[in-house]
Formats: C-alpha cells, sequence, structure tokens
C-alpha cells in the first residue's frame, strides 16, 4: 500500500518514543526498547572505567551496566535531584541502563512528522540521530538511534556490526 493510499484510508504510519530531557534539549528513544524507569539508586563504580560509565547495578539478579547519557552528549552537570531517573533498556539480547535528566512523557510521532538530522558537528557523528521530530506545539525532540550509540566505539556497551 503505497502513501497516497494509506492517507486516502485514514492509515497513518506512526511511532512511539519515550521521551526525555539531557540538559535543556529533549531527546527520544524508541518505546518499544524501554523496559521501565527506575529512580537513581547507587551503583557499585568499576574502576578505571570511562568517565560515562556510571557503574553496574544489580535488577532482580541481572547486572545492568549504567551509563550517564548527559556525560556522554556534554549536555551539563551529572547532578542528581528529584526529576533524574535511569531508564532501563532492552537492546539485542542486553540490559543497559542510562541516566537522564528527566522523562517527559510518551510521545507518538507520524513518519511525516520526522525530519532528517542536520550535520551540525555534535560530539558524536550525526548518523546516530534517528531524525528530529516535530511536534504540534512547536515542540522538536531530537531522535537518537539508542543502538549506534551503544556500538559507538567510545561507549562500547554493544558489538560493533559485523
Amino acid at each position: 500500500m503505497n502513501d497516497q493510499q494509506q492517507a486516502s484510508e485514514g492509515i497513518v504510519a506512526e511511532r512511539e518514543f519515550l521521551a526525555f530531557r539531557l540538559g535543556k534539549e529533549e531527546y527520544g528513544v524508541p518505546i518499544l526498547l524501554t523496559q521501565e524507569v527506575r529512580s537513581v539508586e547507587p551503583v557499585t563504580v568499576i574502576a578505571n572505567a570511562p568517565a560515562h560509565m556510571k557503574g553496574v547495578l544489580n535488577l532482580r539478579g541481572v547486572i545492568v551496566p549504567v551509563m550517564d547519557m548527559r556525560v556522554c552528549f556534554n549536555t551539563g552537570p551529572d547532578t542528581v535531584d528529584a526529576e533524574t531517573v535511569v531508564i532501563i533498556l532492552q537492546l539485542q539480547g542486553r540490559v543497559i541502563g542510562m541516566v537522564v535528566d528527566a522523562v517527559s512523557d510518551v510521545i507518538r510521532l507520524p513518519d511525516s512528522a520526522i525530519r532528517p538530522a542536520p550535520e551540525v558537528g555534535t560530539a558524536f557523528s550525526a548518523d546516530v540521530i534517528d531524525g528530529i521530530g516535530q511536534m504540534d506545539e512547536g515542540r522538536m525532540i531530537i531522535l537518537i538511534d539508542i543502538i549506534k550509540v551503544m556500538r559507538l566505539p567510545e561507549v562500547g556497551l554493544l558489538k560493533p556490526e559485523a
């Protein structure tokens, strides 16, 4: 079925994202990759780990690496307050936690509201950005390909593609 047929039949392709804040910007990851959202808890620190790796936590018997996305994306201080949370992700058979400033909500975006990511010279290459979602009220959300982020050599939580 082509786009014209879908539009005439009232079918709109949509994707759902978990929206979260890093600094003043809003980001999103596919909701289907999200296992749960938890408050920040103490982690076991691993010696000589990179700055973005907070440590590991025991989540119902599973040892989960926890990374701080604020350090990864260089979005500001990695302080913890009442809104700071850990998003637990299920990625390619691994459970990974990521610390963010706050979770906003779950949003639905039609494919027509997702624009390609511009090349802007970010800390990570633009290919980890799936696109920019435009909301009705002028709000924009940076859509992250979190699997690509976890595969980056500097992150190293998932094996690179073969």
